[in-house]
């Protein structure tokens, strides 16, 4: 199949994923093509039967601001045309699956045929600003097929939006020969002092990752077990949690590491991974901690619960229980034989449910599907 993906190029779990999905569609002999902004963060280096294109958001004399939409429109129609896609496979309603449809428009009859998966932004920007909605049901409505990265977002979308075209589930992977328990960077000493535990957390630093309650979970943690914190990621919230670790006097014990395009060799090191989330519409960095054989603990909200299984592979407890978070962190560092449990379950649980070979072909399988319909 030529197959057209867009995506957002930036560091986070739909763009991470994203790129994956190319590598992997293409190691099966698809040609995929690759229309963003920008190179995609996991797309760097050389892969073969995958080809980038970058859209053209050069300033205009006649708009004030470039129109990515637009512009991101005009790439796909352009890229459909010289190689003769099968079909785009477009990541977020909003604004890939608006600029596909108008691509289409273009196109005419001939025209690829169209897969659009729900993230989860699609749906809270509906939530912050309710003139999105309109504009977004319609691009989830004119797609061929929809998928969503777990039940929790398939249900919310329905609700928020009142999509009549079906939605089906297709989870976010991991590709467990990449994130193992072998791949772990080997010198610790390097991040900590020997004997200390490590806990890691990684996401975009948005306020509703409540980056500030890692903080605060880990310097209860710090009491009982001697530990350090691996901080990945770069955003707003980064400044705030420097000053909250300096307030708390723990700064010495907390390593930023800022944003990191392939984290399996720092999450393969740690002993817990934190997610303390307001919401999590899947939980990408979770997945890949899991993998690595990390108990995870985080909040009980969202899709977290379709990943991480309480009391089976780590704990989910309330948002803002800093001090269950705490507690359940401290009880499994002090057990070495429950961490250990707790970690091969999760790796067990990412392979049989997430992994890369498994989702993939859930994907090929739609593209067959969508396509044998038109």
């Amino acid at each position: 199949m030529n197959i057209g993906i867009a995506l957002y190029p930036t560091v986070g779990g739909s763009g991470g994923v994203a790129a994956e999905l190319a590598k992997h569609l293409a190691r099966r002999g698809h040609s995929v093509h690759v229309v963003s902004y920008r190179l995609p963060f996991r797309l760097a280096d050389f892969h073969e039967n995958i080809r980038t294109h970058e859209v053209d958001l050069a300033g205009r004399a006649l708009f004030e601001h470039p129109p990515h939409e637009l512009a991101l429109a005009a790439k796909l129609c352009e890229v459909a045309r010289e190689a003769s896609l099968d079909l785009f496979h477009v990541h977020y309603a909003m604004p890939h699956a608006i600029a596909a449809h108008l691509a289409r428009e273009m196109l005419g009859p001939k025209a690829p045929r169209l897969v659009t998966t729900l993230h989860g932004t699609d749906t809270t920007l509906v939530g912050e600003d309710a003139s999105f909605a309109e504009i977004t049901r319609f691009g989830i409505e004119r797609s061929d097929a929809v998928t969503a990265v777990s039940e929790f977002l398939r249900r919310e979308t329905l609700e928020e939006l009142g999509v009549t075209r079906p939605i089906e589930v297709v989870p976010n992977f991991v590709d467990t020969g990449a994130y193992c328990p072998t791949r772990a960077y080997k010198d610790e000493t390097a991040f900590c002092s020997p004997g200390d535990r490590l806990l890691l957390h990684a996401s975009n630093f948005q306020p509703g990752k409540r980056v500030l309650d890692v903080i605060r979970i880990f310097e209860r943690v710090q009491r009982e077990v001697p530990s350090t914190l691996l901080l990945v990621g770069e955003g707003p919230e980064r400044s705030a949690a420097r000053a909250l670790a300096r307030r708390l006097g723990v700064a010495d014990r907390v390593r930023f590491l800022g944003q990191q395009d392939d984290t399996s060799e720092i999450a393969g090191m740690a002993d817990v991974f934190l997610i303390p989330s307001e919401i999590e519409s899947f939980g990408q960095s979770a997945l890949e901690a899991m993998a690595c054989a990390v108990p995870v603990v985080g909040t009980d909200q969202g899709g977290l619960p379709e990943l991480v299984k309480h009391a089976e592979t780590g704990y989910l407890l309330p948002v803002g229980d800093v001090e269950g978070m705490a507690a359940r962190v401290a009880e499994i560092l002090k057990d070495d034989e429950r961490r250990r449990e707790l970690g091969e379950a999760g790796r067990r649980r990412a392979a049989a449910l997430f992994g890369a070979d498994r989702v993939v072909s859930r994907y090929e399988r739609l593209y067959e599907r969508v396509l044998s319909a038109s």
